[in-house]
């Protein structure tokens, strides 16, 4: 089998693009060859460079093919998707085209499957720029509606495929994103370090994604500011990390009013660097999301992996992912983040048994099952059996021996 991957948005830059989108490709694009050892696949990339620690450790059956064009900018990358893409698969005799973000050519020479993340442009529709919303409308649905099959990263992402994209049930499958190894939890050592290193001395409350009107961070703003004028938490610091998406500046003019920007009771991150982020994870005293919809929600389950509390919004995927291993508000009701804050901060005990629960419920999602779960896709796409890698062979060779 020969599968060829869309990895145009599979970003080595710091900026917003190296969010959940990026890392669901970096690690399909990763993990695939390794659990398929029989297989061949070519991931189609940009015209960055491609890093030498990704080069040197990618598996033998991967080949990156780098584009000639800058398909960092949306028009040259749409224009790529939809001629040269086509071109490159039939050239390369693929059996299958996943394309991993959404949209797939409207010609292709084989079968393609592709991977729905969200369809916030249609709930949500103000949050977008007007040309984006438009092509996202009409390419997202006749898209999910020409594939071989869809791929939704939730149970709640598969259930808007099918209502709001016109997909028959059948074929639509929900293959949760994993956590990636690298979230654990550390030392007390390491944390005190870190924190230090970061100016941090007391509570810290963490909230990292990008900076967009749909994560709600106007809200969160407003609930800290309620927080922060109580005495009994005035050594809590709000963190939030993440690049600029879109629409943005309110979330600025919103601490800015509050009086929030200058007291350096908060800061704002930026991208944080992937060498970092489980640090951060580690040193908070709780993580919130209040985001409005998520098709999955990444951040809280790095956040559960590494052991911290954790506090999103009742909302769209996010009781799927974190269930009853966090305390979950509603995205409108201000006062209840205040509650919900006031308790995990002012509780050891809750806090500690919340943590708890987040690091076993994480337990549940790995990188590992999302590609094996994909490959399966695959396998049913195309009509047969998928062979065994070899290490998986020669481990039933093995047992068979022994036997």
């Amino acid at each position: 089998m020969h599968v060829g991957i869309n990895a145009h948005l599979l970003a080595f830059t710091p900026d917003y693009r190296q969010a959940g989108l990026s890392r669901y490709i970096y690690e399909i694009v990763t993990r695939l060859p390794r659990c398929d050892t029989q297989s061949r696949f070519t991931a189609f990339a940009g015209n960055a460079p491609v890093p030498g620690e990704f080069a040197a450790n990618k598996a033998p059956n991967l080949k990156i093919a780098r584009s000639k064009f800058p398909t960092a900018r949306a028009p040259v990358r749409i224009a790529w998707e939809q001629i040269v893409l086509p071109l490159a698969s039939a050239q390369s005799r693929l059996d299958l085209l996943h394309c991993p973000v959404n949209v797939r050519p409207l010609v292709s020479p084989c079968p393609v499957v592709i991977t729905v993340h969200d369809v916030i442009f249609l709930r949500y529709p103000e949050a977008f720029h007007p040309a984006k919303r438009a092509y996202l409308k009409y390419m997202t649905g006749w898209s999910a509606r020409h594939a071989a099959h869809v791929i939704a990263v939730s149970e709640q992402t598969r259930q808007d495929v099918i209502e709001l994209l016109g997909v028959r049930p059948e074929r639509v499958t929900t293959i949760h994103n994993g956590v990636g190894s690298q979230f654990v939890p550390i030392s007390d050592d390491r944390r005190r370090k870190f924190s230090l290193d970061k100016g941090l001395s007391g509570r810290t409350i963490l909230y990292v994604g990008t900076l967009e009107p749909r994560k709600n961070l106007t809200m969160l703003l407003q609930a800290f500011s309620e927080l922060a004028s109580d005495f009994d938490f005035n050594d809590t610091t709000l963190v939030i990390g993440g690049s600029k998406g879109w629409y943005y500046d309110e979330v600025f003019a919103t601490a800015e009013r509050l009086g929030l920007m200058g007291s350096g009771r908060v800061r704002f991150l930026g991208r944080v660097p992937d060498e970092e982020l489980s640090l951060w994870y580690n040193i908070a005293s709780v993580f919130v999301f209040p985001s409005k919809y998520e098709g999955f929600g990444l951040p809280p389950l790095e956040a559960m992996a590494c052991g911290a509390p954790v506090i999103t919004s009742n909302t769209s995927s996010l009781p799927e992912v974190v269930g009853d291993a966090g305390i979950m508000l509603s995205s409108d009701d201000p006062g209840a983040w205040v509650a919900g804050m006031r308790l995990v901060l002012g509780d050891v005990a809750t806090a500690r048994e919340l943590g708890a629960r987040a690091l076993e419920r994480s337990k549940q999602f790995s990188w590992d099952r999302t590609a094996r779960e994909t490959l399966d896709v695959y396998s049913r796409v195309l009509g047969k059996k998928r062979k065994r890698g070899m290490s998986e062979a020669q481990s039933s060779s093995s047992t068979s021996m022994r036997k």
